[in-house]
Formats: structure tokens, sequence, C-alpha cells
């Protein structure tokens, strides 16, 4: 793996595109009843997170996706060995078990800014794209910030070279049908947006 090996000292910013079980799923008949979000709510690092300096930047529910995601997250480590150093903590790996438990997919990929950060939202949404191959046309005016994909920690087996986010008006019609295959689109309601 890139991020593994890499020792760079700049930080990477670790995007998770997810979609949640309807009812979460531990193999062994506990549980029962509870929802797939509220089980990846149970699977929450935060203090793992702190302890490798690291920070939740970007979260919000998607509002539509021809992906049929459910939410985005970003969270900003200030290296790479600090995220290798946090998913390998006993703490980390006893709390993912909620997370499989209510993921029925996601995608987690290391990126890193191209130019500045996304500015804050506001009372904006946000159009989130990720792509394989050259980046696709815009979807929309608006702010825009750029970021280059190093490598797909939990994927679906498509490799990902680019992520844009492009802060949008609400109301603004979006063509949310790719243009091609391998390019996803997000329309994202945010619930945090602090990415300095």
């Amino acid at each position: 793996m890139k991020l593994a090996a890499s020792a760079a000292a700049d930080p990477i910013y670790m995007l998770s595109l997810m979609k949640y079980r309807a009812e979460a799923y531990y193999g062994n008949g506990a549980e029962r009843g509870l929802a797939g979000r509220e089980a990846d709510c149970r699977y929450a690092p935060l203090d793992e997170m702190l302890g490798a300096g690291a920070y939740l930047c970007f979260a919000g529910d998607v509002l539509a996706s021809h992906g049929g995601w459910d939410s985005v997250g970003v969270v900003r480590f200030p290296t790479r060995q600090s995220f290798m150093d946090m998913i390998s903590r006993s703490d980390f790996r006893q709390r993912h078990v909620h997370r499989e438990a209510g993921m029925e997919r996601i995608i987690t990929m290391g990126t890193l800014p191209v130019g500045g950060l996304p500015a804050e939202a506001g009372g904006n949404r946000t159009l989130v794209e990720v792509w394989s191959g050259s980046a696709p046309e815009p979807m929309a005016d608006g702010s825009v910030a750029g970021f280059d994909v190093e490598g797909t920690v939990i994927g679906d087996g498509r490799g990902w070279t680019g992520a844009r986010y492009t802060a949008i008006e609400p109301g603004t019609a979006l063509p949310l049908e790719p243009p091609r295959r391998g390019h996803e689109a997000l329309l994202v309601e945010p619930r945090i947006a602090r990415w300095l």
C-alpha cells in the first residue's frame, strides 16, 4: 500500500462514502433491531482519532446520488503514519465490529489537496465527486476544491484518481447522472465543515 510505505510528513484526508444497512448485522444474532447508522455511531473512534492527532473535518448526509450513498465523512490525519498507527490500535480494531455490522458498503480513500482546502460550507450544500481517470467536467458552479487520490484503503475494486468538493446554493439543479463509468457524484448536506 502506498499509504503504508510513504514517509511523507504532510497531512492526508481520508474520505469515506458510506451506505448503511437497514438493520445492523453482527452475525451472531445479537443487537437485533439496531439500524445500520446506529451501529456506525457506536463505531465512531473519536478517542483513537484524537490520540492520532486527527479530526473529523467534513461530515454530511447524502441528499441525492446515483450510487445510493447515505453519508460522507472526511478525517484529517497529520501524517500517513498517524493513520497507520490508529488502525493498528487494539481499541480501534475492537470498535470496528460496529462499522462492519452497520455498513452495506463503504469506500475509503486517502486524498491530498491540490491547491487550497474547501471553503466553509455556511448555508450551502456540497457536491462531492470522485472519479477514475481524468477529471470530469464540472457539474455545477461554485467554490471548488480538488484532491488527488493517493490510495484506496477500503473499496469495491474500482481505482480512484481524484475528488472534488463544490459548494453550491440550496435548490441548485444538478445532473446527478454520471457522465461516464467510474464517476460518483453526491449532493451532501454538511453537518460538519471545518477544514482548517
